[in-house]
């Protein structure tokens, strides 16, 4: 196995384990339910959908990571750029992660309806921090790598073609959010988020299954390393 087909493994593995999160949206519902600082819990599920959403933040830390060297041979400031917002990504992840442990906390610690405009703070910030790090910057993840795969050739076109139209209708989806036309959970939410979703799936898979196609930047990056083992 060449070092090229280690990085699009190690990137293909990374991209299918950020899908871990899907169960998320049930687990965080009692936290987010009316009466859970005064009711019994559960904790559990939180706790549990807390740990895969950490998981969730480091693989897509680790994708942008596996497939800077590749990529920024294409362009190194869209590669940069993409480095960056998935960084900022794994960052709003890991805010809106601790803004629920913040209100098991106060559940445990017993503060009752006391500590209730204080959780509604915390579950209003969690909205924000999702609706901007699950939905606005995972669009222009899509723009920034679907940009650098389609002009390089790495994969199939018609791959990042499904993440490059999915952005904007991604982008319409939280704009209509934001200005409260629906709901964040809602039919045209999930319908948005399908093409964005089908892009890194397919994205995962193909680089777990088939790796990079030949291309200018991958001759250079073999007799890169061709010279090395000489």
């Amino acid at each position: 196995m060449t070092s090229l087909r280690k990085t699009s493994l190690v990137a293909g593995v990374l991209y299918l384990i950020t899908f871990v999160s899907i169960p998320t949206l049930a687990l965080f519902a009692p936290a987010l339910a009316p009466g859970y600082l005064t009711g019994p819990g559960p904790d559990t599920p939180v706790l549990i959908g807390g740990v895969l959403e950490v998981i969730v933040a480091l693989a897509g830390i680790g994708t942008a990571l596996a497939l800077y060297p590749v990529v920024r041979r294409q362009n190194e400031g869209l590669a940069l750029g993409f480095v960056a917002a998935r960084t900022l990504e794994a960052a709003l992840i890991f805010v809106g992660v601790v803004t629920l442990l913040a209100v098991v906390t106060l559940r445990q610690a017993g503060v009752g309806a006391d500590g209730a405009i204080t959780a509604q703070a915390l579950v209003a910030l969690r909205e924000w921090t999702t609706l901007l790090g699950q939905g606005f910057i995972p669009a222009m993840n899509a723009l920034l790598l679907g940009t650098l795969l389609y002009r390089s050739r790495l994969v199939p076109r018609i791959l990042p073609l499904v993440g490059l139209v999915g952005a904007p209708l991604l982008v319409a989806s939280d704009i209509g959010v934001l200005f409260g036309f629906w709901e964040p959970v809602s039919t045209v939410t999930g319908l948005a988020v399908i093409p964005i979703a089908l892009w890194e799936l397919s994205l995962g898979v193909w680089l777990v299954a088939k790796g990079f196609r030949p291309s200018p930047i991958t001759a250079g990056l073999t007799a890169s390393a061709d010279r090395v083992s000489l």
